[in-house]
């Protein structure tokens, strides 16, 4: 099988790839990438010599026909997903997850190719803190910021693909993901590398942000069950019941690291923090049989401490820069 896996130098993508060229002798990768700055080869250090590494832009309509043209499955990662980042300058989401998204659901269409659509329990919006109730397939969306708007209309371009031109998709929408290759600028990286080089973490508001946390093998594994088991034209959700504070995990983190559990700051929150994220993936489950091979959170929150511990020359290029950006926006936010 020849799968091409667009965003396959980032987080999640390159997990992916690592996952797949270790349990997949048969299959043959390429990987597109812009190599933005959350996406490297470094990510795929380990692999580069087993895979086809294209570096490009997903809107790019002569390079990802071609590329499609030569494969028999499209895994698409590809996308902007930071938030705060969207809040600030929201165009590179729009031209990365919906023209993107566009021009690859052409390739696909023109090539009669099978595409699975990675996305995000954030086009769901949030729920209440009290609130019992948890994302399920049939959820409206209702997204709260560039990032997860763009996102959705992503989704809804996949299915109207699906429904006015046959073409043979599923999407998968997930919960938070953690582990190794995660940026800095993200929560968890972010909080652990600032324990190893003796800076508090920070704590946006008062911390009670609920996350549905999965680990990214977990989420990985269960793409390609929906690969290979799932129904055409269909969406399952992905989620480890991994419900947790954001304050909590702060408090792991620490604990985990031998720190005191309230060496942290608490900072200004940001504009459009949604409450809670919480998936109900009880269809993947029981239809296509998957679960998570972490038992919880806090043994794979073990894991990806020890994965940054020993991977400082993976992390330290991007650190000085992703904290300058932090502190310029935290000023700005106080004023």
């Amino acid at each position: 099988m020849r799968v091409l896996v667009t965003g396959g130098a980032g987080f999640i993508g390159s997990n992916f790839v690592h996952l797949t060229l270790a349990t997949r002798p048969e299959v043959e990768i390429t990987v597109l990438d812009a190599m933005t700055y959350a996406g490297s080869r470094a990510s795929l250090a380990g692999v580069e010599d087993r895979a086809e590494i294209v570096r490009g832009d997903i809107t790019d309509a002569d390079l990802v026909d071609r590329l499609v043209s030569q494969c028999d499955l499209v895994v698409h990662f590809a996308a902007e997903s930071h938030n705060d980042n969207s809040l600030s300058e929201p165009w590179p989401f729009v031209h990365t997850n919906v023209v993107g998204t566009y021009t690859l659901l052409e390739a696909v269409r023109r090539h009669g190719r099978r595409l699975h659509h990675i996305s995000t329990d954030e086009v769901y919006g949030d729920l209440e803190l009290d609130d019992p109730a948890r994302f399920t397939e049939a959820t409206p969306y209702n997204p709260s910021s560039p990032y997860s708007s763009t996102k959705g209309a992503s989704d809804l371009l996949v299915r109207a693909w699906v429904r006015s031109f046959r073409v043979d998709a599923t999407i998968s929408n997930c919960s938070n993901n953690y582990g190794p290759r995660q940026h800095v600028e993200k929560f968890i990286p972010r909080q652990i590398t600032n324990v190893l080089d003796g800076v508090r973490p920070k704590l946006y508001g008062d911390g009670l942000n609920v996350r549905d946390w999965i680990h990214v093998d977990d989420h990985n594994r269960a793409v390609w069950t929906i690969i290979d088991k799932g129904e055409i034209g269909e969406t399952y959700l992905i989620g480890a019941d991994g419900e947790v504070d954001n304050r909590t995990v702060v408090h792991d983190i620490l604990e985990l690291m031998g720190q005191g559990a309230d060496d942290y700051d608490h900072v200004t929150d940001r504009a459009g923090h949604d409450r809670r994220y919480a998936i109900d993936s009880s269809r993947l489950r029981t239809e296509l049989g998957w679960s998570p091979e972490y038992p919880s959170f806090r043994e794979g929150l073990a894991a990806t401490i020890a994965w940054y511990r020993q991977h400082e020359d993976w992390w330290r290029p991007m650190k000085d820069a992703t904290e300058r950006k932090y502190a310029l926006t935290q000023s700005v936010l106080s004023r």
